[in-house]
């Protein structure tokens, strides 16, 4: 890989002190940052590549903890609905007639729109069927993820999408054992049993077993989201989500909760002890009207959190900015205005993430020796502060940016978008993809 020389207004690292600094310039080679200093310090001919980005803002690529690729096609076709009723309706009748073709196409919506978004790093919840696909999607894409078969043996719900827990157990470690750190490390594999009430004990409890022979995997499962939920989960297990989870021994620090709204005193107590990670998804919590998670409190009790966007159909974006802006507005009037900070929104973005799913050594902050994994944002616009400094800069990224903001985008030093623009995906294609295949998809709802 050549040797790169980014030229920035201003970096904001993200590191421990929390440096934000004007007139410097980064250093790649092989995909890291090997240097950073002073601009005049570098001499650009001893670089391959030289990009002038003086007049942008250089952040971390943003860290989704929780999205769902599988569900970008069926954006905009399951709104106004409680979770149950959103997932028997529409989301597993429409998962369950996926084929390889939608899934593709699905699944290369979703990373364009996360990629021209900013977002770098995934944490994926997969399907249940053709997985397969996604993994070759999220390598030829560039971007750096972390996902796996969706894993269901048991569904009330809508009982047509479930498989054998054998089959379900052995596809999974199959797949693992296939594209765990593929692409040279950048797309590692996470094992994702849907939630309690669509898994068996048994398939819970080996799956976390098989997990732990694939150092640096991830436990990934929903909890904690409705009141409906919870209440069946209770008449299932004699628990709440969380300490039956706890009881059955898969808690801990690979694994990641999605959600985790309804939550007891005791249940935030185990939280801690076992330093399970919260992917807080704020849009998704309001649209489908589960509630708001009290972050704030997790934070004091120095619970993980990061942030995710979920699926297309219960947000309907998958843009970073929506659920920062959101994460912080919606504790406001609850907790006060100071509860959720713009730096501290920010961290749970980028360095929090990256903490979550354990490779806070490679990204999450732009720092020496770590992948660069970047991204520029133009600030200079009338919609944002008209004068952004280090005082304000955290604002101008939370509260007045959106994902028409960001301009490039590189993961392991690869260019990926440009001036706005994807350079993996032509727009229009899988635009036009994606349409034809959902139309196909939903001929074969119909036809079942």
């Amino acid at each position: 890989m050549s040797s790169i020389l980014i030229k920035a207004g201003t970096i904001v690292t993200v590191n421990n002190n929390g440096d934000i600094l004007n007139g410097f310039s980064l250093a790649v080679e092989n995909g890291k940052i090997t240097k950073i200093d002073k601009t005049e310090n570098f001499s650009e001919d001893v670089f391959d590549v030289v990009y002038d980005y003086s007049n942008y803002v250089i952040i971390p690529g943003f860290v989704q903890t929780h999205v769902h690729l599988c569900q970008t096609l069926f954006r905009g076709l399951a709104d106004d609905l409680e979770l149950l009723d959103w997932l028997r309706k529409h989301i597993f009748p429409y998962e369950f007639s996926h084929d390889e073709e939608s899934l593709r196409a699905s699944a290369k919506l979703g990373i364009y729109e996360l990629l021209t978004g900013g977002t770098t790093t995934i944490l994926d919840m997969g399907t249940m069927n053709h997985q397969q696909v996604v993994f070759d999607e999220l390598i030829s894409s560039g971007i750096r993820a972390f996902a796996g078969k969706c894993m269901i043996d048991e569904n009330d719900i809508f009982p047509d999408f479930k498989e054998d827990t054998k089959k379900s157990i052995e596809e999974s470690y199959s797949l693992a054992r296939e594209f765990h750190n593929s692409a040279n490390g950048r797309i590692k594999y996470a094992f994702a049993p849907r939630f309690v009430l669509s898994c068996s004990e048994k398939l819970l409890i080996e799956t976390r077993e098989i997990q732990k022979d694939f150092a640096g995997s991830l436990y990934h499962t929903h909890s904690s989201e409705n009141k409906g939920e919870i209440k069946a989960v209770k008449e299932k297990t004699g628990m709440e989500n969380i300490e039956y989870f706890n009881s059955i021994g898969v808690l801990g620090n690979k694994t990641i909760l999605a959600h985790g709204i309804h939550v007891n005193e005791k249940e935030i107590g185990i939280l801690k002890e076992t330093d399970t990670k919260i992917s807080h998804c704020p849009s998704a919590n309001l649209k489908l009207a589960s509630g708001i998670a009290n972050i704030p409190r997790y934070l004091v009790e120095n619970i993980s959190v990061s942030l995710g966007a979920d699926g297309p159909p219960c947000n309907n974006n998958l843009s970073m900015f929506t659920e920062m802006r959101l994460a912080s507005l919606i504790q406001k009037p609850i907790h006060g205005p100071t509860s959720m900070r713009a730096e501290t929104v920010f961290r749970l973005a980028t360095i929090e993430g990256a903490k979550a799913l354990g490779i806070e050594d490679e990204i999450g902050s732009i720092e020496e020796g770590k992948k660069a994994d970047l991204v520029a944002l133009d600030l200079n616009n009338p919609e944002q502060p008209l004068i952004v400094d280090k005082s304000n800069i955290y604002s101008a990224i939370i509260y007045s940016s959106s994902s028409k903001h960001v301009k490039e985008v590189f993961v392991d030093g690869k260019h990926l978008v440009s001036n706005g623009k994807s350079l993996v995906y032509d727009k229009d294609d899988i635009f036009h993809k994606g349409k034809k295949e959902l139309n196909k998809l939903l001929k074969r709802v119909a036809n079942k």
